[in-house]
């Protein structure tokens, strides 16, 4: 590899579940609903999705940090959706498999939050 971009993902408690049955390796497959997996490009926009988001949807938010080829992230164009630090790749359902396998080490938790009633 010729090096590695970081790349963070806000989740909940379902698909972090899902991470840690694949030995912190690889993102789960898409549902129907979900055409797109989203990595972000800065911790802070994860960490709002995640305690903003996830919190009030599952009860709790995680954030995750990885690594990725970066010579394999060229073919994904740095999506902005909305501010200038809101920043995400858009990687297409059917192409998550290869992306996985472009990761590089394991995907870790770097926050957490949760419901103060959860």
């Amino acid at each position: 590899m010729n090096g590695t971009t970081t790349l963070w993902r806000p989740t909940g408690p379902e698909e972090l579940t899902l991470v840690e049955a694949s030995g912190w390796t690889a993102w789960p497959p898409r549902l129907p609903e979900q055409p797109i997996f989203y990595p972000v490009l800065n911790e802070d926009y994860a960490v709002r999705i995640a305690r903003d988001w996830n919190v009030p949807a599952s009860g709790a938010g995680y954030v995750t940090r990885f690594e990725v080829d970066t010579a394999f992230l060229e073919r994904y164009p740095v999506r902005q959706t909305g501010g200038e630090t809101i920043l995400e790749l858009w990687v297409p359902a059917e192409e998550l498999p290869e992306f996985n396998r472009h990761i590089a080490g394991r995907i870790e938790v770097v926050r957490e939050f949760h419901s103060p009633t959860g």
